[in-house]
């Protein structure tokens, strides 16, 4: 199923991450999937995408400070059960963050059901920018998120 994950970056130091899931809590909002990297992995991305389009994503400006700045963030991506909600929430609060279309599967938690996700996307020819996701053992399912390269396709494949 198609849903909507908020990239963020978040300042890399202790209680940040604190400070953003109890503003989300408070406010009622449920988090279904998170992870969290060293944000310099997202800009290097950005600069890559500019280099391919020859389009700016940003102020030539930015691209240094960017660049600078990464390694005192943290990029993290989050699924929640309101995102227009938390949407306002985290602009009210003044956080830089994007919003990406990706595909949540819900699945039965066993050996190679993950593979044979994978698997389904490359016989598709689909190409997995990222993933991630979890279940607690002896759960009987689990959630992965993927973000593919061609969203619309993995939504048609994957829309049961």
């Amino acid at each position: 199923m198609v849903r909507t994950e908020i990239s963020l970056f978040l300042k890399n130091a202790p209680g940040e991450l604190g400070k953003l899931t109890a503003m989300l809590a408070d406010a009622g909002i449920n988090i279904d999937a998170l992870t969290i990297q060293d944000a310099s992995e997202y800009v290097q991305a950005l600069f890559k995408a500019r280099g391919k389009s020859l389009k700016r994503v940003a102020p030539a400006a930015s691209y240094g400070s960017m660049q600078k700045d990464s390694v005192d963030h943290a990029l993290i991506r989050l699924l929640v059960e309101n995102t227009d909600k938390a949407v306002d929430l985290l602009s009210k609060a003044e956080y830089v963050f994007d919003l990406m279309p990706v595909i949540a599967l819900e699945m039965e938690n066993r050996p190679g059901r993950l593979a044979e996700m994978a698997k389904k996307f490359g016989e598709e020819g689909i190409n997995i920018n990222y993933v991630y996701g979890s279940a607690l053992p002896g759960d009987q399912r689990a959630l992965f998120v993927f973000s593919p390269e061609d969203i619309d396709l993995a939504a048609r494949i994957f829309k049961d």
